[in-house]
């Protein structure tokens, strides 16, 4: 799942839950709940392969997903701390898989292990690009509607 789409419900859950601790939370299972659905990533294999040369155009997918992911949240929400903190926790799972591939420890590895092969469970099923992509439309618009409201 893209991370504009984990941002938008990690704000969704700190705009609506009035316990920081709780909000933190969910938000930040709130990863997991998503990547079970079928979904399309982009991709970043210059990452994985450690082709830090040719790694600018992923960095770059990356750092644009992320900013859109602040612009939408800035737009549609009530610009509290919390849910720009929510957003952070939602995409904190992808951040340890990230850190995983620079930096190879332990803790993280097992991390990317389970997120890989037990949260995303609906990797290597056959689904269209057209259902991968509309899990995360749909999830992207049932947040920023929610987010409004």
């Amino acid at each position: 799942m893209i991370l504009l789409v984990h941002m938008l419900l990690g704000a969704l859950i700190g705009s609506k839950i009035n316990n920081i601790f709780f909000a933190i939370i969910l938000a930040f299972l709130s990863h997991y709940f998503l990547d079970t659905f079928p979904h399309i990533e982009y991709p970043i294999e210059n990452i994985v392969k450690k082709q830090w040369r040719k790694a600018l155009p992923d960095f770059s997918r990356v750092i644009l997903d992320f900013c859109l992911g602040i612009l939408l949240i800035a737009l549609l929400s009530n610009n509290h701390p919390i849910i720009y903190i929510c957003a952070f926790f939602a995409i904190l799972p992808d951040g340890f898989s990230i850190l995983d591939l620079i930096f190879k420890n332990k803790l993280l590895r097992e991390h990317s292990k389970f997120h890989q092969e037990k949260i995303h469970t609906m990797k290597n099923k056959k689904f269209s690009k057209f259902w991968r992509i509309s899990s995360q439309v749909v999830a992207g618009i049932i947040c920023i509607i929610l987010l409004k409201i």
